[in-house]
C-alpha cells in the first residue's frame, strides 16, 4: 500500500490520489500506433481509368418452342413430330456449344405423362433450361 509521506515523524496514512502519469504514458503510446498503422490500412492505389461507354454483349442461345396439344401430339417449332424424332432433334440441341431453352407450351387438357417423358428426354439430352409457357390473362 502507498503512504504519503517519507518522513518518520508523520502518520502513516494511505494516499487518496491517482497516479495518472503511466495511464497517460500508456495512451500515448497507443496513440502513436494508431497514427502509423491506419496509413496502412488503406492500401488502394489512386488511378484515373479511361471514360468508355459500351453496351453489354449479350448472347441469348435460340430457343425451341416444344407443344403439345391435348390429344399428346408434339410439334417442335410449329412442325408435327413424332417421339422418336424428339428424341434425335433434342439430342442434338443438347451437343451445341450453348444448349437452346426449351418454352415448353402445353394445353391445359393435356395429360402429366406427356410433359413428364417430355421433361425427362430434355434433361436427358443436356437441354436443362426449360420454361413453361402460359397465357398471361386470367379468366
Amino acid at each position: 500500500m502507498a503512504f504519503g509521506a517519507f518522513s518518520k515523524g508523520g502518520t502513516a496514512a494511505p494516499m487518496a490520489e491517482i497516479n495518472m502519469i503511466p495511464l497517460i504514458d500508456v495512451m500515448l503510446v497507443l496513440l502513436v500506433i494508431f497514427i502509423i498503422t491506419a496509413p496502412l490500412l488503406t492500401h488502394a492505389v489512386k488511378i484515373d481509368l479511361p471514360k468508355a461507354a459500351s453496351h453489354a454483349n449479350l448472347t441469348r442461345p435460340e430457343h425451341i418452342a416444344l407443344s403439345i396439344d391435348g390429344a399428346g401430339q408434339l410439334f417442335w417449332n410449329g412442325e408435327r413430330i413424332d417421339h422418336a424424332l424428339l428424341v434425335q432433334r433434342m439430342a442434338a440441341a443438347g451437343k451445341l456449344d450453348s444448349p437452346p431453352e426449351l418454352h415448353l407450351r402445353a394445353d391445359k387438357t393435356t395429360q402429366y405423362q406427356v410433359i413428364a417423358e417430355v421433361m425427362a428426354e430434355a434433361g436427358k439430352s443436356g437441354v436443362t433450361r426449360i420454361g413453361f409457357v402460359s397465357d398471361p390473362r386470367v379468366n
